[in-house]
Order: structure tokens, then sequence, then C-alpha cells
């Protein structure tokens, strides 16, 4: 069925929370006018300098950097070190998915940057009875992670007394929960506003009911308290908020300042090989979207592209007809990990549906496998 979409971008209407006004333009598509035609961008360069300046050299780090080893942490990474001159920790939360040439890209960053880096990796028997509860509940397989990339820079910040937290990409660049307009900080209201899918810590430990994992274990996914916070003064910013945001020409930097290479990634065509590089369950959790509400990471990569000008209407919903909607190889490794039959993972993430679209699984074409797909270890 074809879904009512953007009349500028290729954003369809059942994307979370967007909007359309009376000429058919996307909540989203106007907040990026506002980014590009509105924001003093010198101005909001100069309120970060004022902001990083009240924390440099106050401690043994002056911020800390959440850090993936994608394209847009590596370049946070890289502007508060070699542009701002900052002295960051980079903390990596390791969800056990982590790609080779990923792990690859990382290295060669903090060995070029000269920066000191924190890798948590958190209980994978945990992990995987989490991916199924998530997936029942919310048609998403990846709760552990988004709490997890986002909890623990912000326990570290605590545990090291490092007020200032700087993330990459404001959320405005994407979606319609903030404008860019306003001040977006990644902040406890945030968090659960988006982040955590709905599902706090104590959710999760509730709803996974076995009696072999306690309390302690579900740790590394509480966010910290208010009173706590606001004790060590955190401030916790998105980069993307002071200067504006341009995925296509920060990645340009990073090859050439620190190395960085981009990678396939299923649903993707070559062009974007800059994209979620990171993560082995990326495809499924692009093709889950796609089962629940009818597009996927090309609507999203052609909607920026088209944003700035570098792609026409019409060659984005070209290369979202092509690309979307495959069935991800690495589909087989999850249903592995969950010991899940393939009938069963549609009948979960059918559930989760978003009217007016219906997805028939068996029109699904089938894409091929990824180059590093048999390294993957599945137990």
């Amino acid at each position: 069925m074809e879904l009512k979409r953007c009349s500028k971008c290729v954003m369809p209407e059942t994307q979370d929370i967007i909007t359309f006004d009376a000429e058919g333009v996307c909540s989203t598509c106007r907040n990026v006018e506002i980014k590009q035609e509105k924001i003093d961008w010198a101005a909001k360069e100069r309120k970060f300098l004022d902001l990083a300046a009240k924390y440099k050299g106050q401690g043994q780090y002056d911020c800390i950097i959440p850090f993936s080893g994608g394209k847009d942490s590596t370049f946070a990474a890289w502007a508060a070190v070699k542009k701002y001159g900052l002295k960051p920790l980079i903390v990596s939360f390791d969800h056990h998915m982590m790609r080779p040439r990923v792990l690859a890209n990382t290295q060669r960053t903090v060995k070029r940057l000269g920066v000191d880096i924190l890798r948590f990796k958190a209980n994978w028997q945990l992990i995987k009875k989490m991916m199924r509860v998530s997936l029942e509940r919310k048609g998403d397989i990846l709760w552990y992670q988004h709490v997890g990339i986002f909890v623990t820079p912000m326990q570290m910040a605590l545990r090291f007394n490092i007020p200032l937290i700087i993330w990459g990409e404001p959320s405005a660049e994407y979606q319609s929960y903030y404008s860019y307009d306003e001040n977006e900080e990644v902040d406890e209201r945030r968090f659960n506003m988006f982040i955590n899918l709905g599902i706090t810590a104590e959710d999760m430990f509730g709803m996974l009911g076995d009696k072999t994992v306690t309390w302690r274990d579900m740790a590394p996914y509480i966010y910290p308290s208010r009173d706590e916070l606001r004790k060590l003064g955190c401030r916790s910013i998105c980069l993307g908020s002071y200067i504006p945001w341009d995925v296509k020409k920060q990645v340009e930097i990073i090859k050439r300042e620190v190395g960085w290479e981009g990678d396939e990634v299923e649903g993707v065509p070559p062009e974007y090989n800059y994209e979620k590089i990171e993560d082995m369950m990326q495809g499924v959790q692009d093709y889950l979207k796609y089962i629940k509400r009818g597009y996927g990471r090309m609507s999203h990569l052609a909607s920026i592209d088209i944003r700035n000008g570098r792609l026409t209407r019409d060659k984005g919903l070209h290369l979202v007809k092509e690309w979307e909607g495959m069935r991800p190889a690495s589909l087989n490794v999850l249903l592995q990990w969950l010991k899940m039959s393939e009938d069963e993972f549609y009948a979960i993430a059918r559930k989760h549906m978003v009217s007016p679209w219906v997805h028939d699984p068996s029109h699904a074409r089938r894409g091929k496998e990824l180059w590093d797909q048999k390294l993957w270890i599945i137990e």
C-alpha cells in the first residue's frame, strides 16, 4: 500500500509524531528550515566556547564524549580535541555487536587523537533476554542499547566527577521531538520522552520475570537520579546544537584526519556506507521499522539529502523503492541468538504495525549477507 509522504522529503505519515502542514510539508523539514535560515550559527558556536571554557582545566578531564565509533561520535571526539582543545574521556557502551571495521576505526581514532577511552561491556546472557522482551513489548530488539548508550556516560560522569557531556547530532536533525530554535539538553526528560521506548530499568526488570536476574544486574540501565546530576552540576549537550550538523562534510573530515572508514550496511546503497556501520543487528532493527511503519533507513537518508539540496525527491523515492523492505540476512543470526523461529518473529513484529500500514512478509525480497557476518560469534 502507498503511505502519505511529505511533499518535500520522503518521510511517511507513520513516522513517530510526524505532522504535515497545509502544503504537505513535514514537521522535520520545517524544523530543518529553521536550522538553515534562522539560526545565527556563529553566535551559537560562541555560546559553546563560553560553556566549554567553564569546564576546561577544572578536573582530570574537561568533558565526556559518548562514543560508538560511528561517524557522529567520531566527529564529536575529533572536534573536541582538535578544534576546541578539550581533554575528553571517551566513554563507550560496548553492546557485543560491534562490527570489525568499527572496532578498527575506534582503535585508529583514539590513538591518533591521543585520548583516554573507557569501554563498558555488559552481560551478554542478560542482553539476549532483554532483546526478546523489548521485541515482544515494542517491536524493537535494541532497548538495551538505546538505554545503555545513554546511561553509561551519565553514570561515568558521576563516577569520575566530569560534569560536561558532549554528544554529537541533535534529535532535531531527524524528528520533531525538539526544534532547532530551542535548547536540546540530553537529559532525563529527553531520555524518557523517546530514548527508552517508555520502559525504565525497573519496568524491564519486572517484564523479564526471571529469578536468575537480580536488581544488581540491571545497574547498567538505571539512569542516575536528578539529585545526583544536579549536585554534579551536569550539562549534557549536543554539539550539533551549537554548530550546523552536516554528516557528509563531517565524514570527509574524519576520513582525512583519523583514517575513519565506512562499511556496507544492510538495506543501504554503497554511497551511504558511512551510516550506522557499528551494529551487527542494524539491518534487523531497520527491517523491524519497515514491518511496523512501512519505511526504513533509506527514507531517512534520502530525506536528509533532499533537505540539504543533494538529492531530488524523485530520486529519493526511487531509492526508497529499490532498497527498503528487504529481509536482512542478519535476521538468521538474531533468530539463532534468541532461539526463535522466523514465523514467531513475524507474528511478534506484525503486532506492532502502525495504521494504515500493513506488512506482508511473503513479499519481502531477501538481502545479501554482509562480508563479516560469518565472523560474528553465535552463542
